[in-house]
């Protein structure tokens, strides 16, 4: 996804160096996500100004495995950012200690601020072989405010069949190969929709993951693009907050555009963020 996208936490698992690599190569897919391409896995360049969108530099937790990597997050108020557990684990990644918001580019423009603190959801936990990532999701507090305009969480994520969209600075080649990988300097966003739970294995969509279909063929958000946000069109025609980038969608997935995408439901979480932002403010 994000994210990155994890395609074998259990093979992560069993090594450091493996574990921040899986991590690292994806937010989406949160984050999930495919073949050549020419944007997030065959996504295309950003259409409009995301003053929301915003970008954590990371690098793998060992050093030598990754080191110019890349979570996305979303901007929910002047002072929070909202993005993956899996982005902020320790275990996994090594965060830069800043977060870039409102640019079209990756590495320039926006706004950058220093992160002051991480929060966790407490119920966060890595997938396996045969799971997803649970409660996968983290606010960061930045040490001041922003000017850039904060997206509102809906109230609830569209039906299935509902248009969504996905943004991401996520290799454009659909790669496991951390040499080949390529990350773009400008932000990309893929139409996506939201699919119903069987679309994902059985296990892994539900009332916190929503379950993710390409419009675009072979496309999906992929390593890089974790954390970053699922956005749908609400009222007067505003974009909404409805997941962030996760993992993929079903096991044993051989690329990030080989399947559905996986996000957790920040509908699902709104309580508890507003709890978390008003306790650490």
């Amino acid at each position: 996804m994000g994210t990155p996208l994890v395609f074998n936490l259990k093979s992560a698992r069993r090594g450091a160096a493996r574990a921040a690599a899986l991590a690292l190569a994806g937010a989406a897919c949160a984050t999930l996500m495919t073949g050549s391409a020419s944007a997030i896995v065959n996504g295309q360049n950003a259409t409009e100004r995301y003053p929301f969108m915003a970008s954590i530099p990371v690098s793998a937790a060992q050093p030598g495995v990754l080191d110019d990597g890349v979570c996305g997050a979303s901007l929910i108020a002047p002072q929070w950012v909202l993005t993956a557990g899996h982005c902020v684990d320790p275990k996994l990644v090594k965060l830069a200690g800043t977060v870039r918001i409102g640019s079209e580019q990756r590495k320039s423009g926006g706004t950058v601020r220093t992160i002051d603190k991480v929060v966790t959801n407490p119920g966060f936990a890595l997938g396996d072989a045969t799971g997803p990532n649970q409660n996968d999701l983290a606010l960061i507090r930045l040490d001041r405010p922003v000017t850039e305009q904060p997206i509102r969480i809906a109230e609830r994520p569209g039906r299935p069949g509902t248009a969504t969209r996905l943004l991401g600075f996520g290799t454009t080649v659909d790669t496991t190969d951390f040499t080949k990988m390529v990350f773009p300097d400008q932000l990309q966003q893929l139409d996506t929709r939201r699919a119903a739970v069987s679309e994902c294995a059985p296990g892994y969509a539900g009332r916190t993951r929503l379950c993710t279909v390409s419009l675009v063929p072979h496309a999906m958000a992929c390593f890089g693009d974790s954390g970053g946000p699922q956005i749908q069109l609400g009222r007067g025609g505003r974009w909404e907050l409805i997941g962030t980038t996760s993992g993929p969608g079903a096991p044993g997935l051989a690329s990030c555009a080989a399947g559905p995408g996986l996000y957790s439901s920040v509908p699902a979480y709104a309580d508890w963020i507003r709890q978390t932002i008003r306790r650490n403010s």
